[in-house]
């Protein structure tokens, strides 16, 4: 192997690793595109293949990945339609002009020059999200890219500019999103979920009209009127906005910060002549949760815990009234006493559905150190139950749980 891989290379950093140099921000990953280069010749070099439809190699040492240039051509509905080409002829431009946004289609030299075809600094300076071409109509997936970059960088201003918002309606028309798969579409909105501002993912689909064709269910809850006196916010999309920012205000997991998104769902579904009162909808809201979980083939951690912060919800917001009986019913519902981890993520999209009302962004919420401390009681309880047998031994655990929550509660 050579000892300099890239001797008489012509190659390029591209993408996230020049937008986010160039905003300041931390560069982790590092993707390199080459040009006037075969398969053959990679391998020679000592570049590992490991790209299945298009040629990618990861360098021996940095094992950082080097694409040779290519273009795309569509040649079918959805985001796997297109056919790629690949050759010692396809120059740079050609490759970052496939590329979705204009801020992912600069490049650099070895040397640090900035190539930039098509205004991507610019697009920077003015924080604005723009696509490169009307290719971008080809690929459905570059919609929810969209999205999840404006969660990504709503905090420094990011907004989407008109024209790419109405190219990206005029895909939803065309309908060109129901040719996406419910992996991608997990993979994206997981994606999504794990950036600062992910209520902003929300938005920019609901502006375009994707929300509703992709998270009805979601899009469902945007004008359903709530009771002012307890939501001042009063609309319940607004709520879900605050409420899933709220989880990621708090670190909260991306499991938790999928609980706060769709706990509410129950909401979408009460007659107009009960509003603002949505008494039930966290029975309601459980069959909504369980459609979009089997849709999007939700991760089974993810979804079992988006139905229990659905079903337990309310009970957590009043956690200081209930009887000790009842507090260990809702640890027996979570499973609590035999996997206590859980309650971290329970609590922290419990929390964020408290805190995510207009005016109550830092309230306290003790109920999740008071769950947690009725948790390790009742999980200390002494078993010794010699003498009894059968059911019985079960009964007087749980009796003596009961004393010690009682306790607990009123010490």
């Amino acid at each position: 192997m050579r000892a300099d891989p890239e001797h008489s290379l012509d190659y390029y950093l591209v993408g996230g690793a020049v937008r986010d140099r160039l905003l300041g921000l931390d560069v982790n990953d590092r993707d390199w595109v080459v040009v006037g280069a075969t398969p053959e010749l990679m391998v020679a070099r000592g570049f590992k293949p490991v790209g299945k439809d298009f040629p990618v190699f990861l360098h021996p040492v940095t094992h950082d990945e080097y694409a040779l240039a290519r273009t795309e051509r569509k040649t079918g509905p959805g985001y796997k339609g297109f056919s790629v080409y690949a050759s010692t002829d396809v120059r740079l431009e050609d490759d970052l002009r496939r590329r979705d946004l204009t801020i992912n289609a600069m490049a650099q030299t070895r040397d640090g020059e900035l190539i930039d075809p098509f205004g991507g600094a610019s697009d920077l300076d003015n924080r604005t999200l723009r696509h490169v071409s009307p290719a971008f109509a080809e690929d459905p997936v570059r919609i929810l890219r969209v999205a999840r970059f404006a969660a990504r960088y709503a905090d420094l201003g990011f907004t989407v500019a008109d024209n790419t918002n109405a190219l990206m309606s005029a895909m939803i028309r065309d309908g060109e999103v129901d040719a996406l798969v419910a992996e991608r579409v997990w993979t994206e909105l997981q994606s999504a979920l794990g950036e600062s501002r992910p209520s902003q993912f929300i938005v920019t689909l609901r502006e375009c009209g994707a929300l509703a064709r992709i998270f009805p269910e979601i899009d469902r809850l945007f004008g359903i009127p709530q009771s002012a006196r307890r939501h001042p916010e009063i609309d319940t999309g607004a709520h879900t906005l605050l409420t899933v920012d709220q989880a990621a205000a708090a670190t909260a997991t991306i499991r938790a910060r999928y609980a706060a998104l769709v706990h509410d769902l129950g909401k979408g579904l009460t007659p107009p002549q009960r509003w603002p009162n949505h008494r039930g909808h966290d029975r309601s809201g459980l069959e909504p949760i369980r459609r979009l979980n089997s849709r999007l083939r939700v991760p089974n951690a993810f979804a079992r815990l988006a139905l229990l912060v659905c079903a337990q919800h309310l009970k957590m917001h009043r956690l200081d009234t209930l009887k000790a009986h009842a507090v260990l019913a809702l640890l027996e519902s979570l499973d609590a006493l035999r996997r206590p981890e859980i309650i971290v993520d329970f609590s922290a999209a419990c929390r964020a559905d408290a805190r995510g009302r207009s005016g109550h962004g830092t309230r306290p919420y003790p109920q999740a150190e008071l769950l947690q401390r009725c948790c390790e009681v009742a999980r200390g309880v002494d078993s010794n139950t010699l003498g009894l047998q059968g059911h019985a031994i079960g009964a007087e655990i749980r009796r003596r749980r009961v004393v010690a929550i009682d306790e607990l509660l009123r010490g």
